[in-house]
């Protein structure tokens, strides 16, 4: 009986120094593609911007030897609208050509995918939710109740929005006084979609770009 105690105690030794070794090198390829994916947004960010558009996001996915890279680009927060298919493949030709002539690139092959964000974009800097003013947006506080409401104004430390409270179904909803959140008192905020957004935001792009999936991809 003791023999076989032992015989177990060592193989959930065995057993749990591989899950170790596993979890250690899961981490270690993770850091090592925050740390490319940094790297790739410094290079990008130049080419971004001579689009007059904002670097959003780089991230980096890896299967085998090949990897994805997802490009996020968006308008600037003082425009409004959402970035068009055309601009989306002006812009892809450009970021390829970056890719391409990286000197420190290891020539692993790539599929480069570029997007714009959507309104189910959580809003999670100041600029998300500058660029949201004039939206109904859901907004989670640290502490207490779901506040849905108009969002009217952004400051330096925070919002200012018109709520909208609850009324019965079927009745005109009704506002409430204006009421002010600072962002290190808001732990969620998400813009609510609204048909008549949808249909300026489809009338603004001719193209007929849908912003939550409008990209282009490229293979090398």
């Amino acid at each position: 009986m003791k023999d076989n105690i032992i015989e177990w105690e060592a193989a959930m030794a065995v057993r749990s120094g591989n899950e170790n070794h596993a979890s250690s090198r899961k981490s270690a390829v993770e850091a090592e593609l925050q740390a490319e994916a940094q790297r790739l947004r410094t290079r990008l960010q130049p080419v971004v911007e001579q689009h007059n558009l904002y670097l959003e996001d780089v991230d980096i996915k890896v299967a085998g030897s090949h990897r994805t890279v997802h490009v996020v680009v968006d308008l600037p927060e003082d425009a409004s609208g959402s970035v068009g298919l055309d601009v989306i493949s002006a812009i892809s030709t450009d970021l390829s050509a970056a890719m391409d002539s990286d000197p420190e690139d290891d020539d692993r092959p790539y599929n480069l995918e570029i997007s714009s964000p959507g309104v189910s974009r959580p809003l999670t800097e100041p600029r998300h939710w500058r660029r949201s003013v004039g939206r109904m947006v859901e907004v989670k506080p640290v502490s207490g109740d779901v506040v849905v409401g108009r969002l009217q104004e952004v400051t330096a430390t925070g919002i200012r929005l018109i709520p909208q409270l609850p009324v019965k179904k079927g009745m005109k909803p009704k506002q409430g006084d204006p009421l002010a959140l600072e962002f290190s008192k808001i732990r969620k905020g998400t813009v609510q979609v609204e048909f008549a957004h949808l249909e300026d935001e489809h009338h603004d792009d001719s193209d007929g770009a849908d912003p939550d999936i409008s990209g282009a991809v490229h293979h090398a």
